[in-house]
């Protein structure tokens, strides 16, 4: 089974085997299972003396961020960047934790940034009690997706300063990314900042104000990645707008040129098709200089419909 676990007692920290974690007593034992396979739902259920709920919500297969109020613990999910290329459709990999006066236990599926950073805390002896692990997870979380969301608006930015019709697709293509991006990741931020929200509300004692008010910074970090994300969103709508006026008006502006190329030439082709047709009676068809009157006559029909598009402004763009 992987993971790991840590016994902390008086803020030192000692990293224990999964096993062993739970063999004597703490102010904290945090405990990492980084599987969601069947023999971790078996430790949880059956040496970690967790409810089949509880079991049930660590180990589930899809999940959303949420919390939810266990007894005298809490059960949290939240959503963070993994190591890992995920799909599109999910783009975030989760962390679930059960959290109780001196025990927290966290499960990933997928490696997750987020757990990297809260170990090295705890190994610096700055995590204390479970609080104080759970509000490290929500920051550590927060801060790793703070300039993503950043990075998201400065390519747009880009793009809108760019605009181009001779760069249409290069540019609809990161605009079409970066909306994806922002979807996916509105899409666990705004519950997400309701369930921290509602975790620092939560009464208990394992809770300290401290924790209770870095709870509630990171719900508001959320919030407002999670505006971003919309204003991301509106505006990458409004830039593959753009993009396609500017797409159709360099259509039109070629079909403009072949049209107008087409109106020159099409009384010319008429002319010269009459005088090519190989038929007797033709006016002028014996004289040596009809060759001359008729591609004098061509130049002036071109010469005067260039001049008639040019009165009408029909080559100004």
């Amino acid at each position: 089974m992987s993971g790991f676990a840590f016994r902390i007692v008086d803020g030192e920290a000692t990293r224990v085997d999964v096993k062993e974690a739970l063999g004597s007593t703490a102010d904290l034992v945090w405990v990492h299972l980084s599987t969601t396979a069947e023999h971790a739902q078996t430790w949880l259920r059956d040496e970690a003396k967790l409810l089949d709920y509880v079991v049930d919500a660590l180990t589930a297969t899809e999940t959303r961020p949420r919390c939810e109020a266990v007894g005298d613990g809490a059960f949290l999910n939240l959503r963070g960047r993994s190591k890992e290329e995920l799909d599109t459709s999910d783009m975030l990999a989760s962390v679930r934790i059960w959290a109780v006066k001196g025990r927290v236990f966290s499960v990933t599926r997928k490696p997750l940034i987020a757990v990297a950073e809260v170990e090295k805390m705890v190994e610096r002896s700055e995590i204390r009690d479970p609080g104080d692990l759970i509000a490290a997870f929500a920051t550590a979380i927060t801060a790793d997706l703070d300039p993503d969301v950043a990075t998201l608006g400065d390519e747009l930015d880009d793009c809108e300063e760019q605009l181009d019709a001779n760069r249409v697709f290069e540019l609809r293509r990161t605009v079409s990314k970066v909306r994806v991006a922002a979807i996916g990741y509105k899409r666990f931020l705004s519950p997400q900042r309701a369930a921290l929200e509602k975790l620092a509300a939560l009464p208990g004692d394992w809770l300290a104000d401290d924790d209770r008010l870095h709870l509630a910074a990171a719900a508001d970090r959320a919030a407002r990645m999670a505006e971003e994300l919309e204003s991301i969103r509106e505006r990458s709508a409004l830039v593959h707008e753009t993009l396609t006026d500017l797409r159709a008006e360099q259509i039109d502006n070629r079909s403009l040129i072949i049209s107008i190329a087409a109106m020159v030439f099409l009384p010319l082709t008429f002319l010269t098709g009459l005088y090519g047709m190989n038929v007797k009676g033709l006016p002028f068809a014996e004289e040596p200089w009809a060759f001359d009157a008729i591609a004098a006559a061509c130049v002036v029909i071109a010469v005067g419909v260039v001049a008639y598009f040019s009165m009408r402004h029909w080559f100004r763009r």
